[in-house]
């Protein structure tokens, strides 16, 4: 396929005001400044003037796993029975005929990152999933990606009318901390018996097990924390296990930047346009993104669908710029942004050559309510 008389909008340095961008394949092949030669026998789509971007990222989901229309029946998300459950796979629960993927991927939102709420301290494992296919094991772009943990009023507000632990932010940190510790021991004995024959094996323990990769840097860890002192106990916790972390949510982010410019806290932003439903979310702003951008932290902006429809991505980023982020960081903001911070930049995130083609056609500003794509290309095809 060959994209011609297009505006890239690449992500990754300066624009091309009249550009063209060759796949092969379900990947990037080429691009550059006009004029070009098409290859025989490729499509050829003039576009006419209109804005290529990079199919858009929502890095904090959880798409399929509460199904649109269904309660439950369709909810998957929270397995409230135990406060720490790392062993739980979030594609065992996705169900990618949810039409909400279908409204993602019309969106131009072409990558999410799915995966368990925030009922429990440990939530379990999350994935990083394309929004086109069928079947999820096709889908998946890393899974397991990360280790779900929660701070704050979820996990108590749910145990505490089970009378059992979390009922406090103390024990909330003191069980996330426990696990960590037991997995970290596993971790020593699994390595002390491979090295001396006379040492056991410790017994199988899946929760350990999840927790391995976590612990060795293979996979991050997201923190669900809204308020400023429940970031720095995320901090706190993911410094004593070097853990690879970034923070979900921050909704109190902006009252604290200058520390999490020190700490090299990345931070996950949204849901904004929604109500306060709770009072840790009485700081919450639009204006949270804009701030921690400009103060040099990492910032995405997510929906936490279903909390705000994954279709209105853009929208959000629009909302950000009118509080003040800057135009460009905001697009960054759901596009190379979110791939940086969760580490599959290689794959996602601007126009470049070798990464995906996932494409999003727009004639006018994507970021204004009004915006609708005119085209989407998911891995090389014309959706």
């Amino acid at each position: 396929m060959l994209i011609i008389h297009a505006h890239l909008h690449t992500m990754a340095g300066a624009d091309i005001a009249d550009g063209y961008l060759r796949t092969e394949g379900n990947q990037i092949a080429e691009l550059g400044g006009m004029p070009v030669e098409p290859k025989p026998g490729e499509e050829v789509i003039d576009a006419q003037g209109a804005g290529l971007y990079p199919g858009f990222v929502d890095a904090h989901t959880h798409l399929g796993m509460w199904e649109d229309g269904l309660t439950f029946e369709g909810d998957d998300g929270n397995e409230e029975t135990d406060p720490v459950t790392p062993q739980l796979r979030a594609i065992d629960a996705i169900n990618p005929v949810d039409r909400c993927f279908q409204e993602a991927l019309h969106a131009g939102v072409t990558t999410v990152v799915t995966g368990p709420g925030s009922a429990n301290a440990i939530g379990g494992q999350m994935a990083a999933v394309k929004t086109y296919g069928s079947c999820i094991d096709h889908m998946i772009v890393k899974a397991p990606f990360a280790i779900k943990m929660a701070l704050g009023e979820n996990p108590k507000s749910v145990y505490h009318g089970k009378n059992q632990a979390p009922s406090t932010r103390m024990s909330t940190a003191a069980l996330i901390r426990e696990q960590l510790y037991k997995a970290k021991r596993y971790q020593e004995e699994m390595e002390r018996a491979e090295k001396d024959e006379d040492f056991d094996m410790p017994e199988f323990d899946m929760k350990c097990e999840a927790l391995l990769p976590a612990l060795r840097r293979g996979i991050q860890v997201h923190f669900h924390a809204h308020r400023a002192d429940d970031i720095f106990t995320a901090v706190r916790i993911a410094k004593e296990f070097q853990l690879d972390y970034v923070v979900v949510h921050g909704t109190e982010a902006h009252l604290i930047a200058g520390g999490l410019v020190e700490t090299g806290t990345r931070v996950l932003s949204g849901p904004f346009l929604c109500d306060r439903s709770k009072p840790e979310l009485r700081n919450q702003t639009p204006a949270t993104p804009g701030i921690l951008s400009g103060a040099g932290v990492p910032t995405a902006i997510i929906t936490d669908h279903p909390v705000i429809p994954i279709q209105y991505l853009p929208v959000c980023a629009g909302l950000a710029v009118r509080e003040g982020m800057d135009y460009e960081e905001a697009l960054r903001a759901i596009t190379i942004n979110p791939a940086k911070i969760c580490g599959l930049d290689h794959r996602l995130g601007s126009l470049e050559v070798g990464k995906d083609a996932d494409l999003v056609l727009f004639d006018q500003d994507p970021l204004t309510i009004a915006a609708k794509p005119k085209m989407v290309i998911a891995g090389g095809k014309l959706v």
